[in-house]
């Protein structure tokens, strides 16, 4: 593997003919190791009375789950390890470029749209598997035919609005927390950190959410 030069903020890697973005890459292990390892610190002495991190991943995970009931009824539970891992991916993610020196995975588009691309392949495949190849072909040129179109750029743009909806947040606040510290008197640097805080948890959400909804769609008989 041969590291190359740095363009902008990001270095890269070159390998076998393809170049690599090693900031999201690192970045997402760090992401994947620190979700592992909170995992494990709010479930390894559970307590009545949940308290700091396990209050907080208890309380998602019930939303959660109740999202999942009442959306896909109880074919939903099968996703519940794919819905609450992406959930906590997306959150541990979109707030590890807060800390100075890292930066978020979900600031790269690549991320985004993997994850986004993701979502809408289980979408399809489930859509398959549970209304059968025809039927699901079938309501792609519903309720009129020429409908094909607009349907087709429908499922298209669901993973472009998905991914770049997330990248565009968390890229923006980034940058946005970058210049204010260059600018402007300590404490606003600090009110905008706090908000971004929120925005990333607001966005894991939004994102997560959507993946409910679509993944909801491909279990029902319906359209």
């Amino acid at each position: 593997m041969e590291h190359g030069h740095e363009i902008g903020s990001h270095s890269l890697a070159h390998f076998a003919g393809l170049t690599f973005n090693m900031d999201t890459l690192i970045m997402t292990w760090i992401t994947m190791a620190i979700v592992i390892v909170l995992a494990i610190a709010a479930t390894r002495r559970m307590e009545l009375r949940p308290r700091g991190w396990q209050n907080f991943l208890e309380m998602a995970v019930m939303y959660l789950l109740e999202q999942m009931e009442t959306n896909m009824g109880s074919k939903g539970q099968k996703l519940a390890p794919l819905i609450i891992t992406l959930f906590l991916f997306l959150v541990v993610g979109n707030e590890l470029g807060l800390i100075p020196g890292f930066t978020s995975p979900t600031n790269d588009i690549n991320t985004t749209l993997g994850l986004a691309l993701m979502i809408i392949v289980i979408v399809h495949v489930l859509a398959i598997k549970n209304k059968g190849f025809t039927k699901y072909i079938k309501h792609y040129f519903e309720p009129y035919v020429p409908f094909v179109v607009i349907n087709i750029i429908e499922e298209v743009a669901k993973p472009i609005t998905l991914s770049f909806r997330l990248f565009g947040n968390i890229l923006a606040g980034e940058i946005l927390l970058l210049v204010l510290g260059m600018l402007v008197p300590y404490f606003v640097p600090t009110l905008w950190l706090a908000f971004s805080v929120f925005v990333g948890i607001v966005q894991a959400f939004i994102f997560t959410m959507l993946s409910i909804s679509y993944l909801s769609n491909s279990m029902q008989d319906g359209h």
